[in-house]
C-alpha cells in the first residue's frame, strides 16, 4: 500500500475500485442505490462505484447516495465526486417510496452506539427500516450490511463462526441484527427479492476501527483492555470492494457471508506491535476470556480471492497515520465488549 499522509489520499485509497468491482459493475445493469450513505464506509463505497463505472465506460449509470445527511459537507464532498445525493429519512414510509427506482441497492442504514440508552430507536432503525426498504426495493438486488455480532461468542482457539452456524447474539444490538436479516429475508421469499446478507467484522480505516483503538491508547500510555483476546479485521476499501462484488451473489432465500480478513489477530500481540512502532510500551488491563467473536470467512476468500491489503500493512500504515497526527473519528468500536451492550 502507498504511503498515506492526507485526508484527500487516504479516501481515493479506500474508494478506488478493484478488478473485481470493475468486473462485476460490467457484468450488471442499471443504477446502483447506496441507502445510509452517509455512515463511515457510505462514502467512500459510493464513490468507490462511481469510479468504476467511469472506468468500465458507464458514466451514464446512477449512482444514488441516500441519507439523512446532517453533514452538508459529507453530500457535497460526494456530488463533487460524480455521486448524486438524496437526503431521506428511511423511516418516513412515503419519502422511501418516492426514492427513484435503482436495479442495485446496498443497504449499510442501522444503529449500533447508543443502544443501551435508546433500544428502542436502535429496533426501529434495524427492524422497522428494512420491512419498508424491502417492500420498496422488492425488485432490485439487495446486499445487506450485517454484522459478525448476530454469532454467538465462540472459543477464542477454535475456527470461528460459519455462515452455516446458529446464530445466538449476545445484546439488544445484535438481537436487532438478526431482527434485520430475518426481515429481509422474509420479504425476499414473499417478492422473489435477491439479496445477501453481508455480515462484516470489522473493517478499519486510519480514522476507527479496532487498529485505531488500540494504537490510540498505546500512544497515550492508556490501557489496553484484552479481555477479548483477539479479533479479525480488513482494510475498509477490501470490505467496500466485497461489498460491490456480492451484488453477482445476491440470491432467493438470501445466503449470508462472512466478510473479514483471514489472520485471527492477538489483541495482546496488536498492541506490542504499536508499541514496538510508537516507541511506547503497551499497558494493559482485563483478562484474555476464553471466548470471542470470532469467524471463518473462507466463503468470501473463495469468491473474491484475498485482500488487496495486508494485515501488516494495516498496521504499518495505522501507526504512520498515528505518528503524524492523522484525524480519527472519535468512534471507539469498543470490540472489547462482551455482552453485546453498546
Amino acid at each position: 500500500m502507498d504511503p498515506i499522509h492526507t485526508l484527500d489520499e487516504l479516501e481515493e485509497a479506500l474508494s478506488r475500485p478493484t478488478a473485481g468491482v470493475l468486473d462485476t459493475l460490467l457484468a450488471l445493469e442499471g443504477d446502483v442505490m447506496v441507502l445510509g450513505a452517509g455512515g463511515k464506509m457510505g462514502p467512500t463505497l459510493a464513490r468507490m462505484v462511481r469510479r468504476g463505472l467511469n472506468e468500465i465506460g458507464h458514466a451514464q449509470r446512477r449512482v444514488i447516495a441516500v441519507s439523512r445527511f446532517s453533514s452538508a459537507n459529507a453530500a457535497q464532498s460526494l456530488r463533487l465526486h460524480g455521486v448524486e445525493t438524496i437526503a431521506c429519512d428511511l423511516t418516513d414510509r412515503d419519502a422511501v417510496a418516492a426514492l427513484p427506482e435503482a436495479s442495485n441497492v446496498i443497504f449499510m442504514a442501522g444503529q449500533k452506539f447508543g443502544t443501551s440508552e435508546a433500544p428502542e430507536l436502535t429496533w426501529v432503525m434495524n427492524t422497522l427500516v428494512p420491512a419498508i426498504v424491502a417492500e420498496r426495493f422488492a425488485k432490485s438486488r439487495i446486499v445487506v450490511f450485517s454484522t459478525g455480532c448476530v454469532y454467538p461468542l465462540v472459543p477464542a482457539d477454535g475456527r470461528g463462526s460459519r455462515e452455516q452456524d446458529v446464530l445466538g447474539p449476545s445484546g439488544e444490538y445484535a438481537n436487532s441484527c438478526v431482527g434485520r436479516e430475518r426481515v429481509f429475508t422474509h420479504f425476499a421469499k414473499q417478492h422473489g427479492t435477491r439479496a445477501l446478507m453481508f455480515r462484516l467484522c470489522y473493517a478499519i480505516d486510519l480514522r476507527y476501527g479496532v487498529l485505531c483503538d488500540v494504537a490510540l491508547k498505546v500512544a497515550k500510555g492508556l490501557p489496553v483492555d484484552v479481555t477479548m483476546g483477539a479479533a479479525h479485521v480488513i482494510w475498509q476499501g477490501d470490505a467496500n470492494a466485497r461489498a460491490i462484488q456480492s451484488l453477482a451473489h445476491t440470491a432467493t432465500p438470501p445466503p449470508a457471508l462472512n466478510v473479514t480478513g483471514i489472520e485471527r489477530v492477538s489483541i495482546c500481540w496488536l498492541a506490542h506491535r504499536f508499541g514496538a512502532l510508537l516507541g511506547r510500551p503497551p499497558v494493559f488491563t482485563g483478562k484474555e476470556g476464553g471466548t470471542a467473536w470470532l469467524w471463518d470467512a473462507t466463503r468470501s476468500y473463495e469468491l473474491f480471492g484475498p485482500p488487496m491489503v495486508s494485515l501488516e500493512d494495516m498496521i504499518e500504515a495505522t501507526a504512520q497515520w498515528q505518528r503524524q497526527g492523522g484525524a480519527t473519528l472519535g468512534k471507539p468500536t469498543h470490540f472489547e465488549t462482551t455482552d453485546g451492550r453498546f
